[in-house]
């Protein structure tokens, strides 16, 4: 198991849910699966905390559990990608807040922050954050959330059931025969929980949790379609858009390549759903050209042709221009073309590098040996016998391209990289508390003047609480923050390409 993927799920653990539960974290990182009594023993945690913990990262999936061979007791597992994962919420809840708007945004929301809950929970516990409020809003929460199951962004959590008849020993059913559908709701029993009044919930047995799948499909599908357009123009990236609406209905979503699909299909679907004239009237020609860069490939060529989307091969391409584009920015544009020259060569001696890449023998050599260094290159030693009995054996080299370890490698600086991040993130909020809390509590001591109709010459003298030198300080800190985050995002996005490329592989 990766050191830095554990060093930076250790890291997320202890940010949003401390540092006990981050013991039990570390502990079953480096194991296969563990039982309870292993898992006190060897974080010297007392058995209620150890309990406590195992509980919150059920809660929230991190973890899973299932009976040992005997039938005895349980075993947990840590699912350490669910926990990177936790950097993704704000895109989840984006996501959302672009395709149904605020309500249901908030509602995603509430849900990320409890794990698994209640449908009748997160409504009622939605309801302070709406930004407008009258007797309509919990009827429009209720549907709301209706809609995010009926989409598949949310998903009821596996149900605990009694094992072999045992009442003692429970195990999770994850054979949910509708795993989308909603209970039925009371407006009048949600209202009454709304109101504090102590009645039953009549969802109580059903909880839901955030399908984290489907949220990964619309990512991936974004980035094929933004891939098409940065290739071709946004008229191919519409084209890809209403393809890739068609593979959803025919194919398994993560096959990794789809049913064949029509071009009279295709065009029929645009013809209702655009209004693009001009990508209908080219329709054919941008097929051919995703078919020339092995974004599609042919099928059959009945009822116009039939295409099939290669999911993996995009991927494949999307990870060499992820690679190129890292080696672009750490050792320039000349080591990228040496790099492009033995990835299509596949095998190449020194003495043909500097050749085919057109660059000077001395600074080729260089940059070689600093790619080998630093594997992006890998190296290849051949023997052949000298002339003669006294001739000694000679070797040549031949240097070559690994995509599958570039990107075990990548993946581990990826980790590395949010590591540091997050760390240097809670030390500047860590050293400038006290300054950041200042300056919230003048924002919002200005913002009550403001809505009281205070002088601004007044505003301006509490404004200036905040001395010259605080003012730059924060300044300074709070474009780091915005940098670091930004940076968060960008690695996560190259983390995500990255582990759909070797989910695809296999």
């Amino acid at each position: 198991m990766s050191i830095q993927l554990g060093k930076l799920c250790s890291r997320i653990i202890e940010q949003h849910f401390g540092e006990v539960v981050r013991t039990v974290v570390d502990d079953l990182f480096a194991s296969i699966a563990k039982p309870l009594s292993q898992i006190i023993r060897s974080t010297g945690l007392t058995k209620s905390e150890v309990c406590k913990s195992l509980a919150i990262l059920i809660k929230f999936n991190m973890i899973g559990f299932e009976l040992n061979k005997a039938r005895t007791q349980y075993e947990y597992r840590l699912y350490h990608d669910r926990i990177v994962m936790i950097l993704r919420y704000p895109r989840y809840v984006h996501l959302v807040q672009t395709k149904f708007g605020h309500e249901s945004a908030v509602l995603m929301e509430e849900l990320l922050r409890s794990g698994t809950q209640t449908a009748s929970y997160i409504i009622v516990k939605s309801m302070p954050n709406v930004d407008i409020k009258d007797h309509n809003t919990l009827a429009s929460l209720r549907d709301k959330f209706s809609d995010l199951a009926n989409e598949h962004y949310i998903i009821r959590a596996p149900e605990p059931i009694p094992s072999d008849g045992s009442a003692e020993l429970m195990e999770l059913c994850h054979d949910i025969p509708n795993p989308f559908v909603m209970p039925e709701l009371d407006l009048r029993i949600l209202k009454d929980l709304h109101d504090g009044k102590a009645v039953k919930a009549p969802d109580e047995n059903v909880h839901w949790l955030v399908n984290v799948e489907q949220f990964h499909i619309d990512f991936r599908n974004t980035i094929m379609i933004t891939a098409i357009e940065r290739l071709i123009d946004s008229n191919a990236g519409e084209c890809m858009k209403f393809l890739l609406q068609l593979m959803s209905e025919r194919t398994n979503p993560w096959e990794a390549v789809s049913n064949p699909i029509a071009l009279v299909d295709l065009r029929q679907r645009c013809e209702r759903k655009s209004q693009n004239v001009e990508m209908l009237r080219y329709l054919d020609q941008y097929i051919s050209v995703m078919e020339s860069n092995d974004y599609l490939s042919k099928f059959d060529t009945k009822g116009g042709g039939q295409f099939t989307v290669n999911v993996k091969k995009i991927f494949e391409q999307l990870t060499w221009a992820c690679i190129e584009n890292i080696i672009v920015e750490k050792y320039g544009s000349k080591a990228a073309r040496i790099f492009r020259v033995i990835r299509m060569k596949k095998y190449v001696e020194q003495e043909d590098i500097q050749k085919e890449a057109m660059v000077p023998a001395k600074e080729a050599k260089q940059l070689t040996y600093k790619l080998l260094e630093e594997n992006f290159l890998q190296i290849q030693t051949f023997r052949k016998p000298g002339g003669g009995n006294a001739g000694a054996p000679k070797s040549f080299f031949l240097f070559y391209v690994n995509q599958s370890q570039i990107v075990s490698m990548l993946l581990e600086l990826s980790y590395k990289a949010l590591y540091n991040s997050i760390t240097r993130l809670t030390h500047d909020k860590t050293v400038n508390k006290r300054l950041i809390e200042k300056s919230q509590r003048l924002e919002s001591i200005v913002e009550t003047m403001k809505e009281r109709g205070e002088s601004d010459a007044y505003i301006n003298e509490i404004l200036e609480t905040l001395t010259p030198p605080e003012q730059e300080i924060l300044a300074k800190v709070k474009l780091r923050v915005k940098s670091l985050y930004s940076a968060e995002i960008g690695i996560d996005e190259t983390i995500f390409i990255l582990k759909l490329y070797q989910q695809y592989q296999k």
